[in-house]
Formats: structure tokens, C-alpha cells, sequence
């Protein structure tokens, strides 16, 4: 707290816990809060500073508002997630990762694709488990994520533990198997999504698309978006342009409808994973 700018003045009639009665003469002395009979005239340059209390300021009335009127003021919020890219409009795309109920994403695409999802989710905050065939690929992303904290944790195969989310400390895991994933030991539980990883449709990937609440689509191959378009209930126009997408492209889609979102890797994610592509 700051010191004050005027020497107090002792008193002398309390008992050092008490003040003088605000009421009283104070024994025909003057208050200690009362200004000096000169303090309140002005000088040549303006007002004189009153003790302890700076400068007059404006006398003006506050700024209120009627009952009538609360009902004008907005607050705008947008959408809270993850920054996966920006959309044709030229917009940022946002994707709700974490969410109070169990959420699953399967992602047909890169590691690289999955490794920058990562990174911006613990950027929001949350832990990151990765249960994986290839540790050694995710072991420099994961000493790299958290500026030193450790957000990313590695696990071999059938190595997760129950990884603990809660509202204050959710969690991302991210799978990444291959085309023939293993069945996921972790029960659902709330704020705590599963990201799994396929390199392309193997044969349990309609099943795996069909159940799952969102899912993002990389470059395929002509046979695989006629199976993408059949399984996700895409139009054929928008189906017939999965095998033409660049490598930072992506399809999301979920039940409610489809988006196309391009990802634009920052400097820091560039010199840590190189540059966007489609296969690792």
C-alpha cells in the first residue's frame, strides 16, 4: 500500500485504536479530515491539492442506467475450443475438443496432423496422453509441449493408465496405432476425449467413422472417399473433392454437417514438426 502523502497527525485524546467521534468538536479542535481554512482557497495555477485526497476532480453526475435499458447490452463470446485453421471465409475454425460428457474424434490423416492438435490443446490448458506404436515419434513433440511442464505423456500399447479428467484438468488422448487400432482399455468419462489416429481405411474404420461424434479427413484416395462419402451421408460433390486436398486441408465433419478447414502451422510448430503432409 502506498505511503501517504501528507504527515499524519498524532492523536492525542484516543487510546491508538479509536478516532474522535465524528460528531463531536473534538474538544473545539479541528478534525483532522477537515481542510485548512487556506487549503480551500486556489492559487495562481488552480485548486490546491486537499490532504490525502489529490486533486478535485469532476463534479459530474454517475453514469446509471434505467432497468429498461440492461436489456440493450451484449456481450459477445464466440466459440470456445481449439484453433484447428481458417475457414473459406477466411475465418478461424474452431473445434470443442474438451467437453463435459466423452467425446471420440477419429482423425484420417497424419501424424504430423495429429501432432499440431496436440500441441494447441495443451496450449488451451489440458493434458495430452498418447498411447502409441511409435513413442520415439512423439518423444521429442512431448518435451517440447509445456515449456518444461510435463503435458504430454507417452504410452506404449495397452501401457495407459486411467489418466484422472476433471473439469479443471482435462484430457486428450491420442491414438495412434495404425489402421487396426486395439480396442481402448479407458472407460468414458467426462472432459476427457480420444483422438484416434488412422493413416488410411482399414477394415474397422466404417465402424470407427460411424460411431464416432467428429470426424476430420485428410487427402484420400478416390475408392476411400466414395466410402467416406457413403459412411458420413456427404454430398458427392463434397465427397469428390477428398482425393484433390492439399496437405494442410482437412474435412471435419459431424452429424450436424460438414466444414472444410485448412491448417496453418505456426513458426514455433514448424521448426518442431516440419512442414504440413499427408503421410509420416
Amino acid at each position: 500500500m502506498a505511503s501517504p502523502t501528507y504527515q499524519p497527525r498524532v492523536n492525542t485524546s484516543g487510546n491508538g485504536w479509536r478516532n474522535p467521534p465524528l460528531g463531536g468538536d473534538a474538544g473545539g479542535r479541528r478534525l483532522s479530515h477537515q481542510p485548512r481554512p487556506d487549503e480551500d482557497q486556489s492559487g495562481p495555477t488552480g485548486p490546491k491539492p486537499r490532504p490525502g485526497y489529490g486533486l478535485r476532480g469532476p463534479r459530474r453526475s454517475p453514469h446509471v442506467l434505467t432497468a429498461e435499458s440492461l436489456a440493450s447490452l451484449t456481450l459477445p463470446v464466440g466459440d470456445d475450443g481449439v484453433i484447428i485453421g481458417i475457414d473459406p471465409q477466411n475465418q478461424p475454425a474452431v473445434l470443442s475438443l474438451l467437453r463435459p460428457a466423452p467425446m471420440e474424434i477419429a482423425l484420417v490423416g497424419s501424424m504430423w496432423m495429429a501432432q499440431v492438435l496436440a500441441l494447441r490443446t495443451v496450449a488451451i490448458g489440458a493434458r495430452v496422453a498418447v498411447e502409441t506404436a511409435r513413442p520415439q515419434a512423439w518423444g521429442q513433440m512431448a518435451q517440447a509441449a509445456g515449456g518444461g511442464q510435463q503435458c504430454v505423456s507417452v504410452h506404449d500399447v495397452r501401457q495407459i493408465a486411467p489418466q484422472g479428467p476433471s473439469v479443471s484438468s482435462p484430457v486428450l488422448v491420442v491414438r495412434d496405432m495404425g489402421a487396426r487400432p486395439p480396442r481402448n482399455q479407458l472407460a468414458p468419462s467426462p472432459w476427457q476425449s480420444v483422438l484416434t489416429v488412422l493413416p488410411f481405411l482399414g477394415p474397422r474404420s466404417p465402424q470407427m467413422l460411424g460411431r464416432a461424434d467428429v470426424v476430420g479427413l485428410q487427402r484420400l484416395s478416390p475408392e476411400e472417399a466414395d466410402v467416406v462419402t457413403r459412411i458420413m451421408r456427404l454430398p458427392e460433390q463434397v465427397g469428390a473433392v477428398l482425393p484433390t486436398l492439399s496437405d494442410n486441408a482437412m474435412l471435419w465433419c459431424s452429424r450436424d454437417g460438414h466444414q472444410f478447414v485448412m491448417t496453418q502451422p505456426t513458426e514455433a510448430e514448424t521448426n518442431l514438426l516440419g512442414g504440413p503432409r499427408r503421410m509420416d
